[in-house]
């Protein structure tokens, strides 16, 4: 039998907003890391090995690197409290980077990926941070706060990409190549960005939840937290997990191809661009909205929204063509805030549905499913848009997330709002 979640919840903690300042700094720095990360690492790896091939398992290294930190994470933050799991983990990707602009110097393609599974760890603590801000808020706001750390994701998500410039010219001036520019924005932000949560998060927001709820500050067994066991347990953590792997995996399948269709139709490269920033708009911009309506109308309720959002998402991608800009950016902008919904719905009901002493194993599995979803239906979206279209793929979302909808919706009509 797993612990019910603490029935006494205490009233916010004062140190709750500044804590929560210090989550957000951080996720832009740390945001900003990954991101330019992300933006050159295909690239890099093409030029390096001279195959656009190896570029496209740079992107997989990243990811699979986060599903692993993800589990190291949330071992770390169990054990040891949210402020060394976080830290640590920037300090990874702090690694990451510096073997990365050594890779880039070197020309070593192996280097390169190692690097790269190593700043995938920046990506799980970016994960981790929305369930820290949630350790010391009052219930009635926790879908707020979990929300603002999200939402400050779209800062680095916007910056990084556009500060690849002046960092490779820097990086020239200092004799090394200009694809290593990129990893020196990223070894300094990460280095920022493990500084401020070294020195800000201070109390550490879960161990000062565990003194709240009067369970041990440290929890050496982490290994006794069974995430399934605990999840099976509570049907609402359950289904908060789903919706969060579920509408990152539906995310990442239709938004990786929609280039890929956009390009059989002849689009510019700029105009794909827009078309994706319109969807990254949508995955950011309306988080705290997202998170108020959680707090207020109970996190069932979002749930329901991205069991509405992600499929409607489908059918417009489904029914758009390849020249379809107008039609494939309504579609995107839909996927885009199915995923908000989904995350911060999810999170949302997963966190409160939890016992503090089971909360960051389980968070952290979850993640790692969630990091591992998305890889999974990255490839698999690849070989169906291969062998058949992407409206067979837009078709499949609207089939993976009904479903989801039918059972989500029930409890969502007979959730009571939060009181606040």
């Amino acid at each position: 039998m797993t612990a019910a979640p603490d029935a006494a919840s205490p009233p916010q903690d004062p140190a709750q907003p500044r804590l929560l300042a210090v989550l957000a700094i951080g996720q832009v720095l740390g945001g900003t890391a990954v991101a330019t990360s992300i933006a050159a690492s295909s690239l890099v790896a093409s030029r390096l090995s001279g195959s656009p091939a190896v570029g496209g398992v740079a992107s997989t290294a990243s990811v699979l690197g986060a599903a692993g930190a993800a589990a190291v994470v949330a071992r770390v933050a169990q054990a040891r409290g949210r402020r060394p799991a976080l830290v640590g983990g920037h300090l990874v990707g702090l690694l990451g980077a510096v073997g990365a602009v050594v890779a880039a110097t070197t020309g070593s393609v192996a280097l390169l990926l190692v690097s790269l599974l190593l700043i995938g760890s920046g990506t799980a603590v970016g994960l981790a941070a929305r369930y820290a801000a949630t350790d010391l808020a009052a219930p009635a706001r926790a879908g707020r706060a979990l929300a603002l750390v999200v939402w400050a994701t779209t800062v680095g998500a916007v910056a990084g990409p556009n500060l690849l410039g002046p960092p490779a010219a820097v990086a020239v001036s200092a004799g090394l190549p200009g694809v290593a520019g990129p990893y020196l924005l990223c070894a300094v932000a990460f280095a920022l960005a493990a500084l401020t949560g070294w020195l800000g998060l201070r109390p550490d927001p879960l161990l000062r939840a565990r003194e709240h709820a009067g369970t041990p500050a440290t929890a050496p067994g982490a290994a006794a937290v069974r995430p399934w066991a605990v999840l099976r347990a509570s049907r609402p953590a359950l289904l908060g997990a789903v919706g969060i792997v579920l509408g990152h995996a539906v995310m990442v399948g239709l938004m990786s191809m929609t280039p890929v269709h956009m390009d059989h139709g002849g689009a510019a490269l700029s105009v794909v661009g827009l078309v994706i920033s319109l969807h990254i708009a949508g995955m950011y911009a309306l988080s705290p909205l997202f998170g108020w309506l959680a707090d207020r109308l109970g996190p069932a309720r979002v749930l329901a929204g991205a069991g509405v959002l992600l499929p409607l998402a489908g059918v417009v991608c489904a029914l758009a063509a390849p020249t379809a800009t107008g039609l494939l950016s309504v579609g995107l902008v839909l996927l885009g805030l199915g995923w908000s919904a989904a995350v911060v719905g999810g999170s949302a009901q997963l966190t409160a549905s939890l016992a503090v002493a089971d909360r960051p194993r389980v968070q952290g599995w979850v993640d790692v499913a969630m990091n591992l979803a998305g890889a999974a239906a990255g490839i698999v979206a690849g070989v169906l848009v291969t062998v058949s279209s992407y409206a067979l793929l837009g078709a499949l979302v609207v089939v993976a997330t009904v479903p989801f909808l039918l059972v989500v919706a029930r409890p969502a009509r007979t959730g009571r709002p939060a009181a606040g």
